[in-house]
């Protein structure tokens, strides 16, 4: 059993690394991927700790792309976490989140949601601030019933609160986790609002620009979704991936590795991401 999609205090998540990689091992996971979003922060000690808990590390990331419909993340698998050009890269993406999170406080305090940016801190882990951590100190100011409702209410795009930031264009994304030497798999393509005639030639266009997989596993999708994504890889030659999207405390009924219960992650899309890395000069 592997799981290849999962947060950590880095980012969104609610466990360090470590915690994580000792969750694994007690849910007799064989390999665990590490893919904060814009951050590889938590790959060291990822790193550090999987190898005495005999869980296998991936070292990863999760990049948000453009999309002028819902929402496009491209996941990268086997990365130089130390990689200058990556590190440059996603600096500037923390820079625009920062400048992001100020404009969305400015929002909500006219829209007469008091909020000060050391509540947000508050709910922050060690790395990315984002939007979930904004949910919830507005959860905890009161001013909403939940963070499902902070973001349906406020800071989902088009709502009062929202604010748009910078962000690579899902063929720059492609070219970032390649040049950090990784393979580059498009995470839960259903969140991606397009009819599937127009998803499907999306995704054949990033195939064509050095995709290496889609993520056809996935802990909310339905039957139908897995059958369509799954043949989409095949007819593709994309590897078919899967993974929880694991937020700790987060999403209390999400258990890592096996989702809500009926996840079970293709133990040869490891293998077959370990056979896609590009070769090194």
């Amino acid at each position: 059993m592997i799981d290849l999609h999962t947060h950590s205090v880095y980012s969104d998540g609610t466990n360090t690394p470590a915690e994580l990689v000792s969750m694994a091992a007690e849910r007799g996971l064989g390999a665990l991927a590490l893919t904060d979003h814009d951050t590889v922060k938590g790959i060291p000690e990822l790193l550090a700790t999987a190898e005495a808990a005999s869980v296998e590390a991936v070292p990863g990331i999760e990049l948000s792309a453009e999309c002028e419909r819902g929402t496009m993340h491209i996941l990268g698998y086997f990365i130089d976490h130390t990689c200058p050009i990556l590190l440059e890269k996603i600096e500037k993406i923390r820079t625009g989140r920062d400048i992001r999170n100020v404009e969305i406080l400015k929002k909500l305090n006219k829209l007469g949601y008091r909020l000060l940016w050391e509540d947000v801190e508050r709910q922050a882990g060690l790395d990315v601030v984002g939007r979930p951590h904004i949910a919830a100190a507005l959860l905890e100011r009161g001013h909403v019933k939940s963070k499902k409702a902070a973001f349906d209410l406020l800071l989902a795009k088009g709502r009062p609160g929202y604010v748009e930031r910078d962000r690579y264009s899902a063929k720059e994304c492609i070219d970032l986790i390649r040049e950090a030497g990784g393979v580059s798999v498009l995470a839960h393509p259903a969140t991606i609002y397009l009819p599937d005639e127009q998803l499907r030639i999306l995704v054949g266009e990033l195939k064509e620009h050095g995709l290496g997989g889609i993520e056809a596993h996935y802990a909310e999708y339905r039957p139908e979704n897995i059958r369509k994504f799954t043949e989409w890889a095949e007819e593709l030659e994309l590897i078919c991936t899967g993974g929880t999207d694991f937020h700790g405390a987060n999403s209390p009924d999400l258990k890592l590795g096996t989702g809500f219960g009926q996840l079970r992650v293709p133990d040869e899309a490891l293998d077959q991401l370990k056979a896609a890395v590009p070769p090194t000069a």
